[in-house]
């Protein structure tokens, strides 16, 4: 049992410095945002993608690791949470504090990201709109205004010979 716990640890401590990289890349994100870095933001973009494939193969070993502490505690693995498992191993001191710390830090982490993720999602809508804002100003210069009817053409129009009508003094 205590060997699970540890490796429960490490995967969770190795998750919480993957999500440390992704906080990192997260805050260039913001910085290539308002800079309007596209260039940067694609190259982020996959730095994470591959962060995010290293954090799903921890997510399935963690996955496998609490299925088999369940196993052992004769638990069922569906619903099972890490709050669950510290509470059973309040008897066990070691593994009890280094479980709440490394999932102390992990929230924390995921908290910090979320943040920030949140951020850059409203930057982009900023600067979303604003693209489009500029779309509609630049596309209204270009078919300029209209009068209802009353442009240079239609005074042209109103100035030209009348063709078609009976002229008396013939």
């Amino acid at each position: 049992m205590a060997s699970l716990i540890e490796t429960l640890v490490t995967v969770l401590d190795k998750q919480n410095d993957g999500y440390m990289k992704m906080l990192e890349l997260s805050k260039i994100k913001t910085t290539a945002i308002v800079e309007g870095n596209v260039d940067q933001l694609q190259e982020l973009l996959v730095q994470e993608q591959e962060q995010i494939d290293a954090l799903d193969k921890l997510e399935e070993e963690r996955r496998i690791n609490v299925n088999d502490i369940c196993t052992v505690l004769n638990l069922q693995s569906e619903h099972i949470r890490i709050d669950d498992i510290i509470r059973i191993l309040e008897k066990r001191p070691k593994e009890h504090d280094a479980l709440v710390d490394v999932h102390v830090r992990l929230k924390r982490t995921l908290d910090q990201l979320m943040q920030i993720n949140e951020n850059n999602k409203m930057l982009l809508k900023e600067s979303m709109d604003m693209i489009d804002f500029e779309l509609n100003l630049a596309k209204s210069a270009m078919i300029g205004p209209q009068m209802g009817g009353y442009d240079n053409g239609a005074y042209e129009q109103e100035n030209a010979p009348i063709m078609g009508r009976f002229d008396a003094k013939q």
